[in-house]
């Protein structure tokens, strides 16, 4: 057992816990985080998405021990206040989504391509960054709309604080 201490949006925690603990078993299990899903176990589909000092990282294949001392952030972090994050609102108001599995991954996923965005996006640029995320119920179409939507909202926001 090993002792490990991180911050998971925006407040400390510390467990015990098995060397061998995945990331997104520490979440969900531990700290009863449950919005970060297991699809595959193997880094294929993205479900796990969560961000580790903001970068988007795939939780299943992380061990609980190598975010010691970080900050991760969970879907369940996102929204502020009781107001969705814009990705998040820009997924409910575009139909991003059916059975909503892969949702948070792809949400979490698509908060770092925007953020980490240099100039603007494009669909062809959006299908090809978001790739590493599988939905097995949509043709992505309006998970792409919806990343564009929000990431025009950002654009706009940050022009308006320029």
């Amino acid at each position: 057992m090993t002792s490990v201490s991180i911050t998971v949006n925006g407040t400390p925690v510390s467990r015990e816990v098995d060397d061998n603990t995945l990331l997104v078993f520490f979440l969900r299990e531990h700290l009863g985080l449950t919005g970060t899903h297991v699809g595959c176990d193997t880094t294929q589909c993205g479900c796990c998405v969560v961000h580790v000092d903001g970068r988007s990282v795939k939780s299943c294949t992380m061990l609980a021990v190598q975010a010691e001392g970080c900050a991760v952030t969970t879907i369940e972090g996102l929204a502020k206040g009781g107001e969705l994050h814009p990705v998040q609102r820009a997924f409910h108001e575009q139909h991003a989504l059916q059975c909503g599995y892969c949702t948070p991954g792809m949400i979490m996923a698509a908060v770092n391509l925007i953020e980490t965005s240099k100039g603007e996006l494009t669909e062809e640029r959006v299908r090809e960054e978001m790739e590493g995320n599988l939905c097995r119920c949509t043709g992505y179409h309006n998970i792409v709309k919806a990343i564009l939507a929000a990431a025009d909202e950002f654009r706009a926001a940050r022009a308006a604080a320029e």
